[in-house]
């Protein structure tokens, strides 16, 4: 006997990279190897007692407020999400199904539309894993997901191609910008032109906040309004509102990180060009690359016993590949030395 929804008992549950000890190499989940702002350590230890002691501002307006003026939007399109997670299970919770989703690409898409129990429409990428735009159009589904850059790809799609999807599309189309930091191609204008646009981003990346759960959505008010309906009251802590509003408005400490990160991902997939491994162009902060023997689970296994740990999607198309996360030029060199 289950006391639960048949989809719930059917379901796969998504699977985060594994969490190995302090003393290891952790590639596996796209952190920012770089610490983050010391705005956001400012605001952390000036918290006050009264502070912990209420509850949030629901809607997160100190946070809001930063993202607004740092990115030039009105105030009232942003929404704050614990997580830009949050947010994408807001969308399906409010809108429902059918979900359509560019394969392969981030599995908790997936994950959230059986929790949801919404019908899944699966439209495979080419041979290089770019997007068939004509297909998603088509399948015209009630939310369209969109991760640009792709992950665990890294593939970049351009923005006239996601335009040209947003106006054909009857349903919600959600871009994914969880890796704008290091691409700087965005879907923002389109939130002004196209009414069924959503942009996410979170701060787990670029800004190294991962910990903290810090996200947000920006679309026009009447979306946003639907989707605070859909969400966790009181869903942002204070704490991390307030870290996040502060290193968020730094701008210049999160691009400097991500120059960093740029500089190591080019000599990475340059070495491993040379080297005879068939490297993704990424415009994210890892790379995905086949090793030249096609044995990508072995040279996982191998890696792990030296106490490095990648990313091995054990399905189809993707079985072949690693996808590895750009760490400091120590780690890096620690990578190559164990290939």
């Amino acid at each position: 006997m289950s006391y639960f929804k048949s989809n719930i008992d059917a379901m796969t549950p998504y699977v985060p990279g594994f969490q190995p000890g302090p003393e290891a190499i952790k590639l596996n989940a796209n952190e920012n190897p770089y610490p983050p702002s010391p705005k956001a350590w400012e605001a952390l230890a000036h918290i006050s007692d009264d502070e912990l002691r209420v509850y949030p501002d629901p809607t997160g307006a100190v946070f809001t407020a930063a993202v607004a003026e740092t990115l030039g939007v009105p105030q009232s399109r942003v929404l704050a999400g614990n997580g830009s997670d949050n947010v994408l299970a807001a969308v399906i919770h409010a809108a429902g199904g059918p979900i359509a989703i560019p394969t392969p690409t981030f599995p908790y898409y997936e994950t959230l539309s059986q929790v949801e129990g919404a019908e899944i429409i699966e439209v495979p990428t080419d041979e290089n894993f770019r997007v068939d735009f004509d297909a998603l159009a088509e399948a015209n589904a009630a939310v369209t997901f969109l991760a640009n850059p792709n992950n665990p790809t890294g593939v970049l799609e351009p923005l006239e191609a996601i335009e040209a999807l947003a106006r054909k599309l009857d349903g919600l189309l959600v871009v994914d910008e969880a890796y704008y930091d290091f691409c700087g191609v965005t879907a923002l204008p389109l939130v002004d032109t196209c009414d069924n646009v959503i942009v996410t981003r979170t701060l787990s990346k670029g800004y190294s906040l991962a910990s903290l759960r810090m996200g947000f959505a920006i679309a026009q008010e009447p979306i946003l309004e639907a989707l605070f309906k859909a969400m966790e009251i009181y869903n942002v802590s204070t704490t991390t509102l307030l870290a996040g509003a502060r290193a968020f408005v730094d701008q210049d400490h999160k691009n400097a990180n991500a120059a960093k990160i740029l500089a190591t991902r080019e000599a990475l997939a340059a070495e491993l060009t040379t080297r005879g491994w068939d490297v993704v162009p990424s415009g994210a902060n890892f790379l995905l690359a086949a090793p030249p023997e096609r044995n990508a689970e072995a040279v996982y296994e191998r890696l792990k016993e030296r106490g490095i740990y990648v990313r091995y999607f054990k399905q189809p198309r993707l079985a072949d590949y690693l996808r590895i996360a750009v760490g400091t030029d120590e780690q890096t060199a620690a990578v190559l030395a164990a290939l």
